[in-house]
């Protein structure tokens, strides 16, 4: 075989989108980030997650979330339907695993929006998940936020504060951490790391070696 025959690697299949897991505490300003990093990037999708709870002012179904009875999202736990789950606050919430592997066997890259212990799980089923979290500037801040949007008792946004104490000790175990300090420079960081994950060999090297030789 001459030198310049360039053969493509055994295991070397198509190229796979990237799985982007973004948690935080609540009132962190994930979910705002998120939104914005969409609006700007076509290639994301965005991973629509099943919940209990009611739906807000403004939420759309099958767009901010699939709203179902707790029955339903029981069922769909016992027939192994959810990538990842979690109870925050007596809600549950839960990701489709078929709507996440189409999308990134279709080549695109997934954005999720989950709590910590979902993002735990996804760290077990996929190690090669790149998991973000958001964090505000500081817990006095983020309890601040919590009080502006004036949604929550002062109970409420106590057990809120409580359960984010919880969340940031487990920051260490993400792949990167975005601070809201400023939502514009925190925005700019998240589609930084959307753009080096599609750096990945896996992201690059089959597109690379796409028409090439066996």
């Amino acid at each position: 075989m001459s030198d310049d025959v360039l053969v493509r690697p055994r295991g070397l299949g198509s190229s796979r989108g990237s799985t982007i897991v973004v948690s935080g505490p609540s009132g962190a300003g994930k979910t705002t980030i998120l939104r914005r990093v969409l609006e700007r990037d076509a290639r994301l999708r965005f991973s629509v997650s099943h919940t209990t709870r009611h739906p807000r002012k403004g939420e759309v179904e099958g767009h901010d979330y699939y709203f179902v009875t707790q029955e339903k999202f029981r069922a769909l736990i016992e027939s192994g339907s959810f990538l990842e789950w979690a109870e925050y606050q007596g809600n549950f919430y839960g990701t489709s695993r078929a709507a996440v592997e189409k999308a990134v066997d279709e080549g695109s890259d997934v954005l999720l929006e989950v709590e910590v212990q979902g993002a735990r799980q996804i760290r077990e089923q996929c190690p090669d998940a790149v998991t973000v979290i958001v964090l505000p500037p500081s817990f006095e801040a983020l309890g601040q936020r919590l009080r502006d949007r004036a949604k929550d008792s002062e109970e409420s946004i106590r057990k809120r504060l409580d359960i984010a104490r919880e969340e940031v000790r487990e920051a260490s175990q993400y792949t990167y951490v975005v601070v809201n300090s400023n939502l514009d420079a925190a925005v700019a960081d998240l589609q930084k790391i959307v753009d080096v994950a599609r750096l990945r060999p896996q992201q690059v090297l089959p597109q690379w070696w796409n028409g090439e030789p066996e």
